[in-house]
């Protein structure tokens, strides 16, 4: 299939604008949903109308982010179809099935129970309110798994879970609980939705912030702020806990990301992490000291092979060893690479022909050729037709097919993510991140010892913190999927073979559509909840 360059690009940029527009929305949602639930309970509990209050105001402001969230997310799905529908073709099974269960029992549960939530303050008892509203938070946070674990699939794709089927040439289904349980999108998910509590906790103290440094509404101001100091304390730290874990799985399932995270072009052992710097955009294979990739640098020692292999001294790869390969390490060159996978691919076609022509003879040739194992060295040359079947971890040449696809080898950086986006959006995202550990550490004790409501300073940098957590959201996932580049399944699919071959002027003309839609409802949500910030709860003092 050829995919014309300006096509590929102007799809991918139609749907990065989708995805990061959708993401404004998403965060929001998972953490408000948990934070209004928590005020209802107080409010249940004590029977104070103030809590009452204080429920359906915050309430009121994810409502309105809850209903445009739902809106763009159907635009995003619908993509997959439009602008990407070899690639939904091809792992269709694997992708589809997470996101039919999102649809078919998460939405549904937020569907339902949002509608009792938002509107059944009269209609049903206190209990069955209270339970909708816990039922709610449970169901959109159930929906972020669900689409984390296909998320997930697409960073670390593995036969133990998803086959190659060479009859049908697409990823089916092998095992939909290793699927599930796979711990990229186990660990993926904790980390998205820790970061969304902390996002909401910060708009929930910054707004609080607000309303105190303008003198109005401070007991609901206070109120407010100690529940949503309390959890984003909680939540930030987690975020950076399992942001541990994270790292340790990136390291372990997408060396090339992570070398893109931390600018690391040739292999070391004890390898630092760049806490921060100022990379150069240099030729991977030209380097010949780390040191020569940056302008400007300020490293901890140790911290990469500590966090991504956790080991003081454990080797990880670069850029350069991961394109030329390290025997030494085990790491296979980009050329040999390229070779299994185009012998792969050279198989799928000599299966199809044979096929056409009735020969069963060469069908059965081409299969076993297709599925003979590559790695380990001890079952070299055995049929593997399902991975799955056998008690180790083995590479066959169908699962490396993706890496046919790259022709112009003699251009092997075209086989990692670009390192300065990655890296900055990286290290802006985990910089963002202390700096909410250490703003809701400073609010809970100035909360706990009755001074918050008169320290300006903490009031202002709470203000001034409301849009920080967007953007470090949006730095997370950048850094996720651009590092991910030139993959859509990583390994597998690449990006420029995943496209829907149709005519450029179809994706320019919906991309200034979606553009148009989306700044408008983007200035008409910021438009109502800074309303309804301005005017603030009813009947709070």
């Amino acid at each position: 299939m050829h995919v014309d360059v300006n096509m590929l690009e102007w799809a991918r940029a139609q749907f990065a604008m989708t995805a990061l527009f959708h993401f404004f929305f998403v965060p929001f949602t998972l953490g408000m949903s948990f934070i209004v639930a928590f005020y209802e309970t107080i409010y249940v509990k004590t029977g104070k109308k103030e809590w009452k209050n204080i429920t359906q105001f915050w309430q009121l402001l994810f409502a309105i982010n809850f209903a445009l969230g739902l809106s763009t997310g159907i635009i995003h799905e619908f993509e997959f179809g439009t602008n990407w529908s070899t690639y939904s073709w091809v792992v269709g099974d694997l992708f589809g099935a997470p996101l039919a269960i999102e649809g078919i029992v998460a939405f549904f549960m937020e569907a339902t129970f949002a509608a009792i939530s938002f509107f059944g303050w009269k209609r049903v008892s206190k209990g069955v309110h209270l339970a909708s509203t816990w039922l709610l938070a449970i169901g959109s946070n159930l929906s972020a798994l669900w689409i984390l674990i296909a998320n997930g699939f697409m960073q670390h794709p593995s036969n133990e879970f998803g086959n190659f089927n060479i009859a049908t040439s697409r990823l089916e289904m092998v095992n939909f609980w290793k699927l599930i349980m796979q711990p990229v999108s186990q660990v993926k998910f904790l980390h998205v939705v820790s970061a969304s509590y902390t996002l909401a906790s910060v708009f929930v103290l910054g707004i609080s912030a607000f309303y105190l440094l303008r003198k109005k509404h401070v007991e609901f101001a206070k109120k407010s702020a100690a529940v949503a100091a309390a959890f984003g304390l909680i939540a930030s730290i987690f975020v950076a806990i399992i942001g541990d874990d994270h790292a340790y799985e990136v390291t372990n399932t997408q060396p090339t990301k992570i070398a893109a995270m931390e600018g690391l072009y040739i292999g070391e052992k004890g390898a630092p992490i760049v806490a921060i710097g100022i990379p150069k955009d240099v030729p991977a294979l030209s380097v010949n000291s780390n040191d020569q990739t940056w302008a400007f640098k300020i490293e901890i020692p140790h911290m990469l092979s500590i966090l991504g292999k956790h080991s003081f001294n454990a080797y990880v790869p670069g850029l350069k060893d991961l394109i030329q390969g390290n025997p030494k390490y085990g790491i296979w060159s980009l050329k040999k690479l390229a070779k299994i996978g185009a012998e792969a691919k050279a198989d799928l076609l000599a299966y199809h022909a044979a096929k056409e022509k009735g020969d069963i003879a060469a069908m059965q040739k081409a299969k076993n050729d297709f599925y003979t194992v590559v790695w380990p060295a001890n079952l070299k040359g055995k049929v593997l037709e399902n991975a799955a079947n056998s008690k180790e971890l083995v590479i066959r040449k169908a699962d490396l097919i993706g890496y046919g696809y790259f022709k112009n080898v003699s251009n092997p950086d075209l086989i990692h993510p670009p390192v300065a986006p990655v890296f900055y959006a990286f290290h802006i995202m985990v910089a963002l991140g202390f700096w909410f550990i250490i703003l809701f550490i400073w609010a809970w004790f100035s909360i706990v010892k009755g001074a918050f409501a008169n320290s300006s300073l903490l009031q202002k940098l709470a203000v001034l913190s409301v849009p920080l957590p967007w953007i470090a959201t949006s730095f997370g996932w950048m850094s996720a999927e651009i590092g991910r580049q030139p993959w859509t399944v990583f390994g597998v699919l690449p990006t420029a073979e995943s496209v829907t071959p149709i005519a450029l002027a179809n994706v320019q003309a919906t991309f200034f559509l979606f553009l148009v839609a989306f700044v408008i409802l983007g200035i008409a949500e910021l438009k109502i909840l800074f309303t309804v910030v301005k005017h603030g709860p009813k009947g709070a003092q």
